[in-house]
């Protein structure tokens, strides 16, 4: 079997990649990218992680999207309300949307979409059969009700049993994107390698560990601005080559067209101490950066009814906001980040999400003579009297809880370094046995409640991620009103006055915003950079 198969795969790939001698061949615009990481599924049901979920978004669309701005914008669904106090959504569908071609379809031009397609593919999430990471996207929806239903070809009606202003948002989650209940049952789990969907690419084939090649859709329901069909692009070529060098030395020589990230091998290579791209690679890359919702911090356990914490100073609020105060953090990503991260001195909402406030001032500047003042209202003047700081944290940070340590030695705090494995961590941070920690928080879904969730207290760990046990009434009292509000303005400024008690109380040290950092070719043009880092290459053109 491998014999007979393996030789249409190489033909296939030479036509892709060009070489072939024939003009035409020539002529095609192929974007190429590795995947150091791979590829474990092209299911939209087991989108669970950043590799899979770029290689789902070109095959498949869902009910709406996400701009550039986060804001959420149509895709097969043409418009929607929101009924009934935010308890029913309901979609209008366009009518000139098409899944990609198949033989199981009748007719060239593969299957119209209609309202029961995204019936059965949300049932299909739910399904305890498929077993699908994704589910939980659902589980807001009045089961009494059905959770959704198809009113007729075009109108979908979706169920909630309570206001939950991100669901819209979480509708653009690559879980939710549609698939053809015909292909599904054909290929069943082998869908996962034979996937049909509606996007602006159609799969070609799949060598596992090898490539993975899309082909142009030409009957792509999305047009440009001028009218003209998308996507640009004739193909898409994955690589996986897990040798980060290859990848880098590959996007130099042009065999890539893009690479995401910045590996710390390479790290000083490429960019300048400012967070730069350095002007030697600038006639072959250029360097596309946004921020990413991303926040990494310290967690300060402040739980009066945890004796771990309550017998520590760090129980006083005082010391905490002198930690908060007592922290240079552009210096910080300066020194160790090469400015490729942002300072996270104006709360712990990151930059790039609705409700983050340039102009706060719930923030914390670096004030060590503010931070001095705070330590010695406590009792503690110069951090005299005060007991070492125990800090866990895993080995690929050790750096930053070094520089920390070097920072608060200035105003008389010392801290010891704890280094844990990742797992370790992990199960000490869930279940309340660490007084400080260092910690990320990572967005689910493009709406600031994902990471105020973080201090709502009936989310206190092991039970949710409430890890410092934060409890605050007025904040609980907020997070409610958030959650049902159907009006974004307002609902922004709620998630800003959230973040200001947290802030103010210091359970947490915001340490940086995470950067979306693209490096591309000077051949590519059109390609978005956006705070989620979704691959989108349905607007990428590429030039000789």
């Amino acid at each position: 079997m491998f014999s007979r198969v393996f030789p249409i795969y190489i033909l296939s790939l030479f036509f892709l990649v060009g070489c072939s001698s024939t003009p035409n061949e020539q002529d095609k615009q192929v974007f190429r990218y590795n995947e150091s990481a791979g590829i474990t599924s092209l299911d939209p049901a087991f989108t669970r992680n950043l590799e899979n979920m770029w290689a789902v978004n070109q095959v498949f669309d869902g009910l709406v999207e996400l701009d550039n701005e986060m804001n959420v914008i149509p895709s097969i669904a043409d418009s929607w309300e929101i009924l009934d106090s935010g308890l029913t959504y309901r979609f209008k569908l366009r009518d000139d949307v098409f899944f990609h071609d198949h033989e199981i379809f009748a007719g060239s031009k593969g299957r119209k979409v209609v309202a029961q397609d995204f019936v059965f593919s949300f049932n299909r999430l739910l399904d305890s059969e498929i077993a699908s990471p994704g589910s939980w996207v659902l589980n807001v929806l009045d089961k009494n009700k059905g959770g959704f239903k198809a009113a007729n070809d075009s109108t979908l009606e979706i169920y909630l049993t309570e206001p939950f202003s991100p669901f819209l948002g979480m509708l653009s989650m690559q879980y939710c994107t549609v698939v053809p209940k015909e292909v599904v049952t054909h290929y069943g789990r082998d869908f996962r390698s034979h996937p049909i969907g509606t996007g602006p690419f159609k799969f070609a084939f799949w060598y596992e560990n090898v490539a993975l090649v899309f082909h142009k859709n030409e009957n792509y329901w999305m047009t440009d601005s001028e009218g003209q069909n998308l996507p640009y692009l004739d193909a898409v070529k994955i690589d996986f080559v897990r040798d980060m060098s290859t990848e880098f030395y590959g996007l130099l020589k042009g065999e890539y067209d893009f690479m995401s990230g910045i590996h710390a091998a390479y790290k000083d290579e490429l960019l300048d101490p400012y967070g730069n791209l350095n002007t030697a690679y600038n006639e072959q890359i250029k360097f596309q950066r946004t921020s990413f919702l991303k926040t990494d911090y310290l967690g300060i356990l402040a739980d009066p009814e945890l004796e771990l914490s309550t017998s520590h100073p760090l129980a006083d609020v005082r010391i905490r906001q002198a930690l908060n105060f007592g922290l240079n953090r552009k210096e910080m990503v300066a020194y160790l980040r090469n400015n490729s991260v942002y300072p996270a001195n104006i709360g712990f909402i990151p930059r790039g999400l609705p409700g983050f406030d340039e102009n706060a001032q719930y923030g914390y500047d670096y004030d060590p003579k503010r931070a001095l003042e705070l330590l010695s209202e406590a009792g503690y003047p110069n951090g005299q009297g005060l007991p070492t700081i125990p800090i866990s944290t895993t080995t690929d940070y050790v750096d930053l809880i070094e520089y920390i340590q070097h920072e608060w030695a200035k105003i008389g705090v010392e801290i010891s370094v704890d280094i844990l494995p990742s797992s370790s961590h992990r199960e000490q941070v869930a279940s309340s046995k660490l007084v400080m920690f260092r910690k990320s928080w990572l967005a689910d879904y493009a709406d600031a409640e994902n990471f105020l969730g973080l201090f709502y207290s009936e989310n206190f760990c092991p039970n949710g991620p409430n890890y410092t046990h934060f409890k605050n009434a007025e904040f609980d009292s907020l997070f409610v009103s958030a959650k049902r509000s159907t009006e974004d303005s307002e609902r922004h400024h709620l998630y800003r006055k959230m973040d200001s008690l947290v802030m103010a109380e210091s359970t947490v040290i915001p340490l940086f915003y995470d950067q979306v950092s693209h490096f591309v070719s000077q051949k590519i043009e059109g390609l978005p950079t956006n705070p989620i880092n979704m691959l989108d290459l349905k607007t990428v053109q590429k030039t000789d």
